[in-house]
């Protein structure tokens, strides 16, 4: 290789004034996307399988979804920027769409068009981290990208339980004594992900109660407010907004099954205008200012599927869902590492707890889905990636032939990694332990 005759340049490279910003790995290192698309690398290309679950067979969104963007994109008239808040007549749809439940009425001015609900995510906790001493209360287990952008905007993270014994409703009296004088917000996630259950009126109002005794903001995730399929119907969380603000973000990624969409939003439930006087609504609109518009051709379209989706759609696709429930219990009968102990209601997973003692070689639950992916081509997000060991969170949003095939190979890989009498002899003693379950 020619030289310049100059290798100082590599003689102390310590010496460059810049590097690399720490908060983005720091923050990076708790995502989901960071963690699933890392367990890729350990697939194996050449077993002959398709990797599970895919896109191929996942549920389809609505034709009239389809048309409207179709038709945004034909009419020219979205080639332009959009405004920082979003195009007026998104904003008029999102407000229409949420005020079907609300007593108190929003306008159109009341809500922001994001990129997702996760950009919405971020200029939240964005807006709210002028304190730098301020924490924020998340759920465990949660969406991991919570606790991410808390970390890159310098927010502390304080978590409360959801409780599995009591249909993981919200543990108020931890979630209480989690909080201190620099507490801003809280999150709720409901429908729950990745818990499938759907937190009741009388629950929701306490824990706005609870909020105004705080005196701290709620910020209501409800983006699979449209994937509900059981007995305990969705109660929006801007119900309760007179006593205690209320921040809604939502989406068309779950309910529509079109997450590469990115469109979603944020609304601003304030009966007494509290957000308005604290600064919170003016930081959100400076926020926004600094960020990329969401497309311009899906703000022109949410209009029509917003108003035009048949209900039908959600129906059939939900119906289908709670089909995709039962066969999974089914199945889960031959599979006894795996334990569900609540039916879900809503979402499109299922979320497992993971019996480590009955698997061979098998350490916890990143192990597993790390040595499932490796043989079976089938990835499961480990429970640690969500704030919770040994639990694992399966999709069931996918056709029926697929949901199969998912089985079978789980069941297969359960097979070859379950105690065997053979290998059940602690300190010498050839006992079986009753509590193993295995394939021989």
């Amino acid at each position: 290789m020619a030289s310049n005759g100059d290798d100082s340049s590599n003689a102390n490279d310590s010496a460059w004034q810049f590097k690399g910003n720490g908060a983005t790995t720091d923050a990076a290192g708790v995502t989901l996307r960071k963690l699933v698309f890392g367990m890729f690398k350990n697939c194996n290309f050449n077993n002959g399988k398709t990797i599970l679950p895919s896109t191929t067979h996942s549920f389809k969104t609505c034709p009239e979804a389809e048309e409207a963007v179709a038709a945004a994109v034909r009419s020219g008239l979205a080639n332009s920027y959009a405004p920082s808040a979003g195009v007026f007549n998104a904003r008029r749809a999102v407000a229409d769409y949420v005020n079907s439940e609300l007593p108190t009425k929003l306008s159109p001015e009341d809500v922001f068009i994001t990129g997702g609900c996760n950009q919405a995510i971020e200029i939240v906790i964005d807006s709210l981290a002028g304190n730098r001493a301020s924490n924020i209360l998340l759920p465990n287990p949660g969406y991991p990208h919570y606790d991410a952008r808390a970390v890159y905007s310098g927010v502390q993270v304080r978590k409360y339980d959801l409780l599995p014994e009591t249909d993981f409703e919200i543990d108020l009296d931890k979630l209480e004594a989690a909080a201190d004088n620099n507490t801003v917000a809280l999150v709720l996630i409901n429908p729950n992900n990745p818990c499938g259950n759907v937190y009741t009126y009388d629950h929701l109002k306490k824990v706005a109660e609870l909020a105004r005794k705080l005196r701290i903001v709620v910020i209501s995730d409800e983006v699979y407010d449209q994937v509900v399929y059981g007995e305990r119907p969705f109660v929006p969380m801007g119900l309760f907004a007179s006593i205690a603000p209320v921040i809604t973000l939502g989406s068309i990624s779950k309910g529509w099954v079109v997450p590469g969409w990115r469109i979603g939003w944020m609304a601003i439930n304030d009966s007494n205008s509290i957000l308005k006087k604290t600064g919170v609504v003016q930081s959100i609109e400076d926020c926004l200012d600094l960020t990329p518009q969401p497309s311009f051709i899906l703000q022109e379209a949410l209009p029509q599927i917003l108003e035009k989706t048949p209900k039908e759609y959600f129906a059939k696709k939900n119906k289908a869902m709670k089909r995709n429930v039962e066969l999974s219990l089914e199945r889960l009968r031959d599979i006894p590492c795996l334990l569900c102990p609540k039916k879900p209601e809503s979402c499109s997973y299922l979320w497992l707890r993971l019996d480590i003692s009955v698997l061979d070689n098998i350490k916890n639950d990143l192990d597993f889905c790390t040595k499932l992916v490796s043989e079976e081509s089938l990835v499961l997000v480990p429970g640690v990636a969500l704030g919770t060991k040994n639990w694992v969170r399966i999709s069931i949003g996918t056709e029926e032939s697929e949901l199969m095939e998912t089985y079978d190979r789980l069941k297969s890989f359960y097979g070859r990694h379950a105690i065997s009498k053979e290998t059940i002899k602690p300190n010498g003693d050839t006992t079986v332990n009753q509590k193993v379950v295995a394939v021989i």
